[in-house]
């Protein structure tokens, strides 16, 4: 469970990678906070903006000595523009820790990571506590074309057992991220699959981790609009430990949820089993 700060955190720096900007944030009191997939939020254009939502990105890296927080940022619209555009010196309004982060292991595991475009941004950090737990980490990195990848040289630092795959082979081998998987999943015998990305690439790669009998903890990628808990916008039907299935919100009960618990076919619809579906009109 995350105990979030908000704060006015400094700009330290703000860097153009690739296609996406890297920001790195002051924020003392947040960073010790910090474990591996839980993400933050910004307020955008101040405090007279007419954007009145925040912005949530999945937190790169906190550096508890240093204070900081480090989100990566893909421009999407006038807000992420608008933090595109952040300097050194300027403030933002910050709420983070948030969510659910990635469970750790007690003891070595061998765990695979995957990521689609700059979902490797929470993927780093879990693999630098997995490899400090004893365990052995690969990655499988991949985007739509070489512009879109982020943390290759990243990943690469941390182990020898990294793939790239680029849709259109400008990088790597061609094809989608999740051609390689099974194959990736025996080569280094992983019990777990830790994945960051689009829905269709989470399910995927939850579909093939559970056939081969590994776990699989997803970060999913759902619009929020409070980032929360209280409005609702971004629940997800996933069956709960008592077998009962229930939307919950992926603010707080995620963005990390057990791949094998979230029905991924059922993500936008009401299914007429789901606990509560009757009060919301649905028959079965």
């Amino acid at each position: 469970m995350a105990h979030p700060v908000q704060t006015e955190a400094e700009v330290l720096s703000s860097t153009a990678e690739g296609a996406y900007h890297r920001l790195v944030l002051r924020a003392p009191e947040a960073a010790p906070r910090v474990r591996p997939g839980h993400f933050a939020t910004l307020a955008v254009g101040g405090r007279h903006s007419s954007m009145l939502l925040r912005r949530a990105f999945s937190i790169h890296r906190a550096d508890v000595e240093a204070g900081t927080v480090e989100l990566v940022i893909a421009e999407q619209g006038h807000g992420t523009g608008e933090l595109r555009r952040a300097r050194p010196g300027d403030r933002l309004d910050l709420i983070a820790p948030l969510g659910t982060p990635f469970p750790l292991p007690d003891g070595p595991v061998s765990a695979l990571l995957v990521a689609a475009g700059y979902g490797i941004a929470p993927l780093l950090a879990l693999g630098e506590e997995i490899k400090r737990r004893g365990g052995q980490i690969g990655f499988i990195l991949g985007a739509p074309t070489v512009a879109q990848l982020y943390g290759v040289e990243q990943a690469r630092a941390l182990t020898q057992d990294v793939l790239v795959v680029t849709e259109d082979g400008s990088a790597g081998l061609p094809g989608p991220v999740t051609e390689p998987l099974a194959q990736a999943i025996r080569a280094i015998d992983a019990t777990v699959v830790h994945a960051c990305g689009p829905m269709p690439v989470l399910r995927a790669v939850t579909g093939i981790a559970l056939d081969l009998g590994a776990r699989c903890h997803t970060s999913v990628e759902e619009a929020m609009a409070c980032g929360v808990g209280i409005c609702m916008t971004c629940v997800l039907p996933v069956v709960g430990e008592d077998g009962v299935s229930r939307f919950v919100r992926s603010c707080t009960d995620g963005p990390v949820f057990d791949g094998a618990r979230v029905r991924w076919n059922d993500i936008g619809t009401v299914p007429a089993d789901l606990e509560g579906a009757a009060a919301m009109g649905v028959k079965g």
